[in-house]
């Protein structure tokens, strides 16, 4: 098996730019993690976690069960308060943000995870209008009965996108699971985020189903230059759909690459 205390890897610096030369704009960094540590009680998680992403970039938070990868991922949120470091959203401090500036970020991120936590029984298109609730609080984002034309025609579209426009008034509860995850995706998109976050989007669903909800996420994703952070246990998807893999292992980042320069060997290393 791969000695991962061996083939640690991080992405290289992008080489310097001649003063004067042409060449393309740096994308600003959407999510930074400094030096961040996370403890439940007297057990650690992880610890010393650092890294930068990149507007556009959609990076892979691998490793195995109990490495901190979901709670990793609500820290990055802010859903969940980090013990040590700091997270920087969109250039805000989150742990430092008040309550009015921490409400602007979250209406500037979307979550797709594997439970699809859609409610059962609202339509179809209620549940996406709740995509908006981040951006407009209140009733009139509980069902699209109450919502303005604009955020019915906006959850229509994002319907439109994810292919499932002739649902809109089913009940959420007479979905597949893989119908069910699409609305998921179309509740995270409909009100166009810069940065989404993915929790193991296609674990409940089966391989053949899985397969074309991961199609479906990155080509709306890519589409819109959407920042995006998933977490998954395939290594298959990690390094087709990641442009930058991280991976957690023995409380740190034990990996830090791009995809193009690993192979699957690298990545079941994680899992010794």
């Amino acid at each position: 098996m791969t000695d991962l205390s061996l083939k640690e890897r991080t992405v290289a610096p992008a080489p310097s730019k001649p003063t004067g030369a042409a060449f393309a704009p740096v994308s600003p960094v959407d999510i930074e993690a400094r030096a961040v540590s996370k403890n439940f009680a007297d057990t650690p998680i992880f610890s010393d976690v650092s890294f930068r992403l990149a507007r556009g970039e959609a990076t892979a938070l691998v490793g195995a069960n109990g490495t901190g990868k979901s709670t990793l991922l609500r820290c990055l949120m802010g859903l969940i308060p980090t013990t040590d470091g700091s997270v920087h959203l969109l250039g805000q401090q989150i742990d430092a943000a008040t309550g009015r500036q921490m409400r602007g970020l979250r209406a500037q991120v979307g979550l797709v995870s594997q439970k699809h936590n859609l409610v059962p029984r609202l339509s179809v298109l209620s549940n996406v209008v709740h995509g908006m609730l981040g951006k407009h609080p209140g009733l009139r984002h509980w069902s699209h009965s109450l919502a303005p034309q604009s955020s019915r025609d906006a959850a229509m579209q994002a319907l439109e996108r994810v292919g499932l426009a002739d649902y809109a008034n089913r009940r959420a509860d007479r979905l597949s699971g893989g119908q069910s995850q699409r609305v998921a995706i179309a509740r995270a998109i409909v009100s166009a985020p810069k940065i989404l976050f993915a929790d193991e989007p296609c674990a409940s669903l089966d391989p053949s189903a899985g397969e074309d909800v991961m199609e479906l996420f990155f080509q709306l994703v890519r589409d819109e230059d959407v920042t995006v952070v998933f977490t998954s246990h395939n290594i298959a998807h990690a390094l087709k759909y990641g442009d930058r893999v991280l991976g957690l292992a023995q409380g740190r980042i034990k990996l830090d690459a791009t995809s193009a320069s690993l192979d699957t060997a690298d990545l079941r290393g994680l899992y010794d």
